[in-house]
């Protein structure tokens, strides 16, 4: 049974940083993709930034680009989100989720992950 457990999430003024973290347990860390989603309400969950576990190759919605940066600790079987410069638009559930890759590549669609977290919330205030 793989488990994923998001932490790091929380409130912070427009500008700030917060760092997620993304612990799995339950599998030899073999999986090819880590993605972090986000939903905000009355939103559809989106990508938000993907990382493929052997390799290293990244993966980020422009929304995010160059603000967040999506890292692992292949020891510690966990991945990271680190967000700078953060704006109100950021503010939603954020998801981690475990999945394979197609034709070699982490892809951003939400079906081709099949094992999430139960997300931690992110709040940015203006």
């Amino acid at each position: 049974q793989v488990q994923l457990v998001e932490s790091g999430g929380g409130s912070v003024q427009a500008g700030g940083s917060l760092r997620l973290s993304c612990a799995g347990s339950g599998y030899t860390y073999s999986r090819d993709c880590m993605g972090w989603f986000r939903q905000a309400p009355g939103k559809e969950r989106e990508g938000v930034a993907t990382i493929l576990t052997r390799g290293g190759r990244t993966w980020y919605a422009d929304s995010v680009n160059g603000r967040f940066t999506i890292s692992q600790d292949n020891a510690k079987n966990t991945v990271y989100l680190q967000m700078n410069s953060l704006k109100p638009e950021d503010t939603a559930m954020y998801y981690c989720a475990a999945g394979g890759a197609q034709f070699g590549r982490c892809t951003r669609s939400v079906y081709d992950y099949n094992n999430w977290g139960q997300g931690t919330q992110v709040t940015v205030s203006s």
